[in-house]
């Protein structure tokens, strides 16, 4: 019965402190919208701004369209990409990092 009590209690514990130290990402929805309405992020992984632009989107980034352009080349060069970051939105290319509020107000997603 102890040994029972000690696996809840831990069990419980364990769960709280997982709750506590694990949040969720506030832009999740917002990073999926911008998926959804086709905007993508170009970029490099040792690009400093790039950086930049994906840790103002914390854990959502993951739901980014995101191109690492030293492995797309072709792709990069196709889309008339000169420097990093750029994003391209409706056709339009955004050159540097974006702010949140920029990247809502060019797609109509919500922060929130």
């Amino acid at each position: 019965m102890i040994i029972v009590g000690i696996v809840i209690i831990t069990a419980i514990t364990g769960w709280s402190l997982t709750g506590f130290f694990i949040k969720p990402s506030n832009y999740d929805n917002f990073a999926k919208c911008l998926k959804q309405k086709g905007a993508t992020m170009y970029g490099a992984e040792w690009c400093g701004h790039c950086k930049e632009q994906k840790e103002a989107f914390g854990e959502s980034f993951k739901y980014v369209n995101y191109i690492e352009c030293p492995n797309n080349q072709a792709l990069c060069e196709q889309m008339g990409i000169e420097g990093y970051p750029t994003w391209i939105i409706n056709g339009i290319h955004y050159a540097g990092t974006q702010s949140l509020e920029t990247l809502s107000s060019l797609t109509d997603c919500n922060l929130k």
